[in-house]
């Protein structure tokens, strides 16, 4: 599993992309999407390409923090763990700036998605760091 978290630079979107299920701030229920995580040092983010509003699985994870990290590639484990939504500017740009860089590195010539730009990421993609049980 370790392996699996450690992630780098280089990493592929397949080696990041992994599932999660957070429990519905109204409903209750589960809730399962498929996400990229990020890692910066020794932490793991989920982040996203920005948008106008705010994702249902960050207002979960807003409302209740714990939820389920399922990896699926490589190494198939499903690993209990606690959000915390990040939403200080400052330290929403210091963070965010490692992984627009990533993901423009990353972004082939003839991608569907357009280059990142940091100030468009900080004002509307969603970010939250990831603490394992």
């Amino acid at each position: 599993m370790r392996q699996a978290l450690a992630i780098t630079d280089s990493s592929t979107l397949e080696e990041r992309t992994i599932d999660i299920t957070t429990t519905g701030r109204r409903t209750g229920r589960p809730h399962r999407i498929e996400i990229v995580f990020y890692r910066m040092g020794e932490d793991i983010y989920l982040s996203g390409i920005p948008a106008s509003t705010t994702r249902d699985w960050l207002s979960n994870l807003a409302a209740r923090p714990g939820f389920t990290f399922h990896l699926k590639h490589g190494v198939i484990a499903d690993l209990s763990a606690t959000a915390t939504v990040i939403e200080d500017p400052v330290e929403r740009r210091e963070i965010l700036a490692t992984f627009v860089r990533q993901f423009n590195e990353r972004r082939e010539p003839d991608s569907p998605w357009p280059e990142a730009v940091l100030d468009e990421w900080v004002q509307g993609s969603p970010l939250a760091r990831i603490t394992f049980s």
